[in-house]
């Protein structure tokens, strides 16, 4: 039985809308809604899956470092794909790539829910990430293609909503799942909101334009570049409690080394780079990348850290979910407010603010962390500062580069956090592993990393240019104009 071409072309182009779609004044915002749905349920499903790490070392019989795999297994293969993706999707038509993403990470959640043995639930949240990064990679393109280009901004806020509340729901949610369905309904709930969204999105989405199709591809820049990513992982998960050898561990941090310095290397000779490393040296723009780095390393890590800890407190898994909610929902409260308010301070002023924001919360969660009570404030507090950061830092990226390379960089942002999330859930999983091994108390330990790292954040803000200023006129050049 032979496929025909038009068969062919029916899974391989994309799908015109019908027209009373296209004609309906709504249409915009339709798409738009469309998006958010996947935006909502990727930031979903980021901060839900750290509620289940509890029951799935009791029920696989493992520490915390072979757990942890769950998240990095997703974060990583995310990291490696954001950018290769968006470029086949630019060649491929991004709608067409949308709905297959989605497609693949349904199947890939009920994979996750059916896992026998968590080898097989870590090998189906990389297919899920596959999955995630196509539609990860799409979104904003959809967002721009879908509206008139002076509702682009009200367009992405609403975006940016979307992902706020996902990522502010999903401890609560998780708690309450977790403990009344098992780790299991984590996975299962993704697979109906993905039937609607595919359906939806074939409805609602427009078709792409302009697309590129003779973009070149970087094979060498792919290869080296998931090397690094997945060797340097591997490492870090020996340092938290993986049955690795030392020679390995060591091993594996000189691959991703090596990796890392062949791939800039590399990226510098191409034609068509996978990473703009000419973009990389432009004064600031350095700086800004390792700030949202260490940003979503702050705001991921605690959601990995507590659930075990709220587990030694003997608090129940429903309760702990919605101490921990305290977290995204002062970043997403902080993150909408300051864009819908129009908060009149610069970019530079929010990260500084921001950074010593979260220092004070990481120092005194070290300290006086004690309480499921003091314990919410705090995160709130941090949340909230991350929520002033991670904007700011953001749009400092996006300024810093001419509009002809905003694809590039927004693709640097995303592996940019894609690695800032994976290794918030290596540092907080290798902090409880070396306080368990030396018998010390676990989240001040942790917390005194995520201090470094918050002073490391403050320091990317000192080592940017201010932002120019405007040439006071004198009076008497007044009277002249």
């Amino acid at each position: 039985m032979f496929i025909s071409n038009a068969d062919m072309g029916a899974v391989t182009r994309e799908a015109r809308r019908p027209q009373w779609v296209r004609d309906h004044p709504r249409a915009p915002w339709a798409a738009v809604g469309a998006v958010c749905l996947g935006a909502f349920m990727g930031q979903l499903d980021a901060s839900i899956v750290t509620l289940t790490y509890p029951r799935l070392q009791s029920q696989f019989a493992t520490g915390l470092g072979g757990v942890a795999w769950v998240s990095l297994s997703y974060l990583g293969v995310l990291a490696v794909l954001l950018v290769p993706v968006g470029r086949w999707s630019d060649r491929r038509g991004r709608k067409l790539m949308y709905l297959y993403g989605f497609g693949l990470f349904s199947v890939a959640s009920a994979a996750c829910a059916l896992a026998p043995t968590l080898g097989w639930l870590v090998v189906g949240r990389g297919f899920q990430a596959v999955g995630a990064a196509f539609l990860q990679a799409n979104s904003v393109a959809l967002v721009v293609l879908s509206v008139p280009r002076s509702r682009v901004r009200t367009a992405l806020g609403i975006q940016g909503a979307a992902q706020a509340v996902g990522l502010a729901m999903g401890p609560t949610l998780g708690g309450v799942l977790v403990a009344a369905y098992g780790w299991r309904s984590v996975f299962w709930v993704n697979v109906p909101v993905g039937l609607v969204a595919i359906l939806s999105g074939h409805v609602l989405l427009p078709r792409s334009r302009d697309l590129n199709e003779r973009r070149g591809s970087d094979v060498v820049g792919f290869v080296l570049l998931a090397g690094a990513i997945v060797s340097g992982l591997l490492a870090l998960s020996g340092l938290s409690g993986m049955p690795e050898p030392s020679a390995v561990v060591v091993g594996l941090f000189v691959v991703a080394v090596v990796a890392a310095a062949a791939f800039w290397r590399a990226e510098g000779r191409v034609t068509a780079p996978l990473v703009d490393v000419n973009l990389l040296r432009r004064r600031g723009l350095g700086a800004s990348l390792t700030g949202a780095l260490l940003a979503y390393l702050l705001l991921f890590a605690p959601l990995v850290l507590y659930p075990s800890v709220f587990a030694t407190w003997g608090m129940s898994v429903a309760t702990g979910g919605l101490v921990l909610s305290a977290l995204p929902t002062g970043f997403a409260v902080v993150a909408v407010g300051a864009n819908v308010t129009h908060l009149r301070a610069s970019n530079r002023q929010r990260v500084a603010v921001g950074s010593v924001g979260v220092l004070a919360a990481v120092a005194a969660n070290a300290l006086l962390g004690r309480s499921p009570d003091v314990v919410a404030g705090l995160l709130l507090l941090m949340g909230a500062s991350l929520g002033l950061v991670i904007p700011a830092n953001n749009a400092a990226v996006m300024t810093a580069v001419p509009a002809s390379a905003s694809a590039a960089v927004g693709g640097m942002v995303n592996v940019a956090r894609a690695l800032g999330t994976a290794l918030g859930v290596a540092v907080a999983a290798m902090g409880l592993h070396v306080a368990d091994l030396h018998d010390w108390p676990g989240p001040p330990v942790a917390f005194g990393a995520l201090a470094v790292c918050s002073l490391a954040l403050a320091a990317t803000t000192l080592s940017r240019p201010r932002a120019p200023g405007k040439t006071p006129v004198k009076r008497h050049e007044r009277r002249a104009q």
